[in-house]
């Protein structure tokens, strides 16, 4: 393929951060009684405050305060980061110094808010390395749909068919392949499904793994 841009997920996929939200989560959401289990925290995994919200009601009811409790979760979050920091998924500096030496562009396409990416971003000096970042709170419609990473395609200036989307989640592997895009998926919580090995390009361990992907891929 004619590889123009690599999009990258954020949580999870470049940060390590998918545990600290899901102790968030089942944190919150014990302060208010009820119990998440790890089946319904799985559900939450990549979705924006919309989609998380009709997920509470779908497992708790429509009286649940699924806003009230997804703003808890997010500050809970956003506090275990703050104290713990967050570290770097193994192989990130590598595949962005490859990427930076084949001068193929790089973007962010992450449900988080704008004011949430861009302080993990700069906290561990990544948010210079990419000139597009498209946030969760800047989309009409998340994960799974195409929005974000079409957006991500139109200010790098580049066909979604030539882009290559790294992502760790169900929801985003479906929104690249809706964007007609080249998802790999490095699973961090979730292993991949047959839906997944389907719709992925390919399923790698780290990203180690998915740097020699887009090697074969530029290679023809």
């Amino acid at each position: 393929m004619k590889l123009d841009a690599v999009i990258f997920d954020m949580d999870g996929l470049m940060l390590d951060s998918q545990r600290l939200g899901s102790e968030a989560w089942k944190e919150t959401i014990a302060s208010f009684g009820f119990l998440l289990t790890d089946e319904n925290n799985r559900r939450l995994l990549g979705r924006d405050r919309n989609d998380s919200v009709e997920i509470l009601h779908s497992i708790f009811g429509p009286q649940f305060p699924a806003r009230e409790v997804w703003e808890k979760s997010y500050k809970n979050f956003f506090q275990k980061v703050e104290s713990a920091g967050i570290p770097v998924k193994k192989g990130l500096w590598e595949i962005l110094d490859f990427l930076e030496a084949e001068n193929i562009s790089k973007a962010v396409a992450t449900m988080s808010t704008r004011e949430v990416a861009v302080c993990h971003l700069e906290k561990i000096d990544l948010l210079r390395r990419f000139p597009v970042v498209v946030c969760g709170d800047e989309i009409e419609k998340g994960k799974p749909a195409p929005d974000i990473f079409l957006k991500d395609a139109e200010l790098l200036h580049v066909s979604p068919g030539n882009c290559v989307v790294l992502e760790d989640s169900y929801s985003g592997v479906r929104a690249a392949a809706r964007a007609g895009m080249v998802p790999v998926m490095e699973p961090d919580m979730i292993e991949a499904d047959d839906e997944m090995k389907r719709l992925a390009h390919a399923v790698v361990k780290d990203l180690f793994e998915a740097k020699e992907e887009i090697e074969k891929l530029m290679a023809g």
